[in-house]
């Protein structure tokens, strides 16, 4: 069981990354004009150049949080970290979830406003996925 957590947890590795760079949605200005897709990385481009506290928090919350927690699990489970820091790992993953109500949120903010046209992307799910998993892979590795 244990090596299959270490697995799993070695392949978000791999797989937040590409999260970052997948398309979470597409959008577009009004229904009439072709859609842009939009990845965690391009969402902080922009937002770097227009609003930087929100980008910290988003940078943070999107990429430190999840990444971080993925290598502090790795450590864990290769013993070059206590098991007693799981707790923080938990903490972690909070972080990254609030990420993916945040997007949640803009998604609907926009979509109520009724200008522009927004389609999640899969992306999107891989991203979510890759926090649950996370979270599931924290939950589950031994706490000794």
């Amino acid at each position: 069981m244990t090596r299959l957590l270490r697995i799993a947890n070695l392949a978000l590795l791999v797989l937040f990354p590409v999260s970052w760079y997948a398309p979470l949605l597409r959008a577009g200005l009004l229904p009439l004009f072709g859609l842009h897709e939009i990845s965690v990385l391009t969402g902080l481009r922009s937002l770097w150049r227009t609003d930087i506290a929100l980008a910290l928090l988003v940078t943070v919350l999107a990429i430190v949080a999840p990444y971080l927690k993925t290598i502090g699990l790795a450590l864990i489970h290769a013993r070059l970290l206590s098991p007693r820091v799981l707790p923080a790992m938990h903490l972690l993953g909070r972080l990254a979830m609030a990420d993916v109500f945040l997007i949640a949120l803009y998604i609907v903010v926009v979509k109520g406003a009724g200008m522009a046209r927004i389609e999640t992307a899969w992306g999107l799910y891989l991203f979510t996925g890759c926090i649950l998993a996370s979270m599931l892979i924290a939950l589950a590795t031994p706490k000794r």
